[in-house]
């Protein structure tokens, strides 16, 4: 990608980010922290966290997850060991696939 080309998200994307923004913005509002204390918790600045709570597509995923984990937001519907358990069944989903992905090459003509 170009260096002044702008990168462009979906609008599912967008979205999604915007309501984990806002579920963690609640997070904190419920367990009454401000934007100070949550920030220093996750060990960001307050902008950084203003930007988490808007659903910025540009904060590193880590950072929007810790947030997340410091207010109790639940990811995937489960707890730490629902988490790992979750995590080990799709290794073993991945396993069974092909270990590359290939396109399609020339398609065979075996009409004789």
């Amino acid at each position: 990608m170009a260096a002044n080309q702008q990168r462009t998200y979906s609008r599912y994307a967008l979205e999604g980010l915007s309501l984990f923004g806002k579920m963690i913005r609640l997070g904190r509002m419920q367990r009454r922290l401000t934007t100070p204390e949550l920030a220093a918790r996750v060990g960001i600045s307050r902008s950084t966290l203003q930007r988490i709570e808007k659903g910025d597509p540009k904060v590193e995923i880590g950072l929007m997850f810790e947030a997340a984990a410091v207010v109790g937001v639940k990811l995937f519907d489960a707890d730490e060991k629902g988490v790992a358990g979750l995590s080990e069944r799709t290794d073993d989903r991945i396993a069974l696939l092909p270990k590359h992905v290939y396109k399609a090459g020339k398609k065979v003509v075996d009409d004789f």
